[in-house]
């Protein structure tokens, strides 16, 4: 904040403005002690501009100091700043390395494994080199043999013939072989219906058999129900012309009774018809024929 001028020379200043020594005689006119003090303000003025170009230059120097501060302030800033990003930077490389180092451990692992992978393949690959170099030692027998026959053959020429014909003849056999299997599926699958559709028309039978024999046994039952009524009714008509021949029989005694007695019958009496007489005595002889 800037100083007031005022205040700054007030301060400085105040003392040797106030220990000026005053005219000791008494005696000087008024123009001598306005030349003395106008003298004095000179001066005083002097004095001042000095001090005031002293503070001027003191000022300046200040503010150079402040602007060197600040200058340096803002390149300690910038310098800070770029420190920050400079370790930033740098815990990002370390991070980096670290991961790259991770990476490439992990590559050299697994070049590694493909290695073990790679030689244990080889093994294999070399058990099967040495296994297929031992057929072929063996196969030359049959090669041989396969040369023999073509030589004591008209219809091959070439091995090659030969083994395509047996290839042929192989798979023809393989067709075969499908078909008759395929054959034998069917036959067992068409046995395996016979045998349901058998078991299926025995428990049909079954079936008709038991229900057959329901039927039967309702229709014993119904039979011996008939034969009960039958009989029950036999009895019944049995009874019946044994009450209407005693009807009969008393009808006809009553009549005879009646012509012994005298009796004789008027048109407006109600006695008993002759026809009815007549047909007691045939229901009479009926019942005794029964």
């Amino acid at each position: 904040m800037p100083l007031d001028l005022k205040d700054y020379f007030r301060t400085f200043y105040d003392d040797q403005l106030t220990v000026l020594p005053m005219p000791i005689e008494a005696h000087v006119t008024g123009a001598t002690r306005l030349l003395e003090k106008r003298s004095e303000m000179e001066e005083v003025e002097q004095a001042l501009a000095a001090q005031k170009e002293e503070f001027q230059i003191r000022m300046e120097s200040a503010r150079q100091r402040k602007d060197n501060l600040t200058e340096k302030k803002e390149q300690q800033k910038e310098q800070l700043i770029k420190f920050d990003a400079f370790l930033k930077e740098n815990d990002s490389k370390c991070s980096r390395a670290k991961k790259k180092a991770s990476a490439d451990k992990e590559l050299a692992r697994q070049k590694e494994l493909e290695i073990e992978r790679l030689e244990q393949e080889i093994t294999s690959l070399q058990a099967r080199k040495q296994v297929l170099q031992e057929k072929v030692q063996r196969s030359g027998i049959y090669w041989e043999f396969l040369n023999k026959a073509i030589k004591g053959s008209k219809k091959f020429e070439e091995i090659r013939e030969l083994l395509g014909r047996t290839d042929t003849l192989l798979l023809t056999r393989d067709q075969l072989l499908q078909k008759d299997s395929e054959g034998q599926e069917r036959q067992e699958y068409q046995r395996l219906q016979l045998r349901r559709f058998v078991e299926e028309q025995g428990n049909l039978v079954l079936l008709r058999n038991n229900q057959l024999s329901t039927l039967q046994t309702k229709l014993d039952h119904a039979r011996m129900q008939a034969f009960k009524w039958e009989s029950t009714w036999n009895h019944i008509q049995s009874t019946a012309a044994k009450e209407t021949l005693l009807l009969g029989q008393i009808k006809v005694v009553t009549l005879n009774l009646f012509h012994m007695m005298g009796g004789f019958q008027s048109d407006s009496m109600k006695g008993v018809r002759i026809r009815e007489c007549e047909r007691c005595r045939v229901e009479e002889e009926r019942g005794a024929e029964l």
